[in-house]
């Protein structure tokens, strides 16, 4: 699926691009907290962890993947 240019959801995905080429980081939006404009994720990352990400160069929202039908 095509990166989104708005802000994100809660059941979307977030990559994080590493500055030295390696893989991306991701995640699964679960919270998007603060006001329009400035808003930051509570985030699920793929080895459970979880944190608050306030999004910056090389992170991407990508939508989730439309259900099989």
């Amino acid at each position: 699926m095509p990166a989104k240019t708005a802000p994100g959801q809660a059941g979307d995905w977030l990559e994080v691009h590493s500055p030295g080429g390696g893989p991306p980081r991701r995640g699964l939006i679960l919270e998007v907290l603060g006001a329009a404009g400035h808003e930051h994720y509570r985030v699920r990352w793929t080895d459970e962890h979880e944190s608050i990400y306030y999004p910056a160069d090389g992170a991407v929202i990508v939508p989730p993947d439309p259900e099989p039908r």
